[in-house]
């Protein structure tokens, strides 16, 4: 087994795991920073994570080479994407150095970053020139006071505009711009963000507001559906709704009838795809999370600084896949009418 996990990383496919409800494991997601620059109010509101919040000590964060050897480890279990997250993800120094490495997995067949895009300038040369081969950056708006209103008045669009502009530049093609629209708040200027990307090669994804952490102060009531969203650009942009690009894709896509692009919608609250989730989360601290809404987590640090073998973390992980049940958006509204309250993972811990 232990050569089985080697020779996965070196091309070979490997054999899928499956979970309680039959979902494959194909998707990772590494956090690998719990810190951000910015205080977005549907993340990390400010009020909570002021100047005194105790993010981790650096000792805590996993290392890069233990990153990369828990890797190898998913990949040999099936998984084929990977994407780092954070926090703010370009926090981690010299990140295109754990880049590097895990661009030699040759059984990864998608390896992306998910960034807020402030410091995307200054590194997208050297996570391009690493290996890393697709790009999501975070933008709410292009107005600067929404912009700052939304991000607890950090950051600039300016500056995020001009990261896009370097990672095209560097060789980034189709970047994903993600935005979380909030009734009240940003959905007036929907609009604007799909008029200044279309005609381009990049995709803006609206998101719906979900209630992720325990601090954003969620509402159903300042959702915005996709359903919505669709219509409103319908009226000004006509759009053909278009297939997935593969199985479990979060995101529902559409095209313009004219062929300017494309855009996508991301519907957890209103039309959930946990049937098809096969994703599973790793902190910075090493703890594995199998949703995005989890109350719970295994611990990967202790066994891995312990000295524990490749098949000892191969059997921990994939017990933990197999035993999982989770399928929260489904059950949220049931969960409202009893009235539970859950003590759930922060997103800036899983990068969402």
């Amino acid at each position: 087994m232990q050569m089985n996990i080697h020779t996965a990383g070196a091309g070979l496919k490997p054999a899928l795991t499956f979970d309680a409800l039959n979902r494959p494991l194909r998707d990772l997601r590494i956090s690998v920073i719990d810190r951000c620059n910015f205080r977005c109010t549907y993340c990390m509101p400010s009020e909570k994570f002021h100047h005194a919040y105790q993010f981790l000590d650096k000792e805590e964060w996993l290392t890069f080479d233990e990153i990369a050897r828990l890797t190898k480890i998913f990949v040999a279990l099936g998984v084929v994407k990977v994407r780092i997250t954070g926090g703010e993800p370009l926090l981690r120094p010299d990140l295109h150095k754990l880049i590097a490495e895990l661009n030699t997995i040759q059984a990864i067949e998608d390896l992306a970053l998910t960034t807020n895009g402030s410091l995307l300038s200054q590194q997208a040369r050297s996570l391009f020139d690493a290996g890393l081969k697709r790009l999501t950056v975070s933008l709410d708006t292009l107005d600067e006071a929404v912009s700052r209103q939304m991000n607890g008045e950090r950051g600039s669009v300016a500056k995020i505009l001009e990261g896009i502009k370097e990672a095209q530049g560097a060789g980034f093609q189709a970047i994903k711009i993600n935005t979380v629209v909030q009734k009240g708040v940003n959905e007036h200027l929907i609009l604007d963000l799909v008029k200044h990307f279309r005609g381009t090669s990049h995709v803006v994804r609206f998101i719906e507001y979900m209630d992720v952490g325990n601090q954003n102060h969620w509402d159903h009531r300042h959702v915005v559906s996709s359903a919505k969203i669709v219509e409103m650009i319908n009226a000004k942009y006509p759009l053909k709704p278009l297939g997935a690009n593969y199985d479990s894709e979060v995101a529902s896509r559409y095209g313009f009838v004219d062929g300017k692009g494309e855009i996508g919608f991301i519907s957890s609250v209103s039309e959930p795809f946990c049937g098809s989730c096969s994703r599973l989360r790793l902190s910075a601290d090493g703890k594995m999370y199998t949703c995005l809404f989890a109350t719970q987590a295994t611990d990967l640090r202790k066994p891995l600084r312990n000295g524990v073998s490749d098949d000892e973390l191969k059997d921990i992980i994939e017990s933990t896949w197999h035993a999982r049940t989770d399928r929260y958006s489904q059950e949220r509204s049931s969960l409202a009418a009893q009235n539970k309250v859950l003590n759930k993972v922060e997103m800036f811990q899983i990068g969402g």
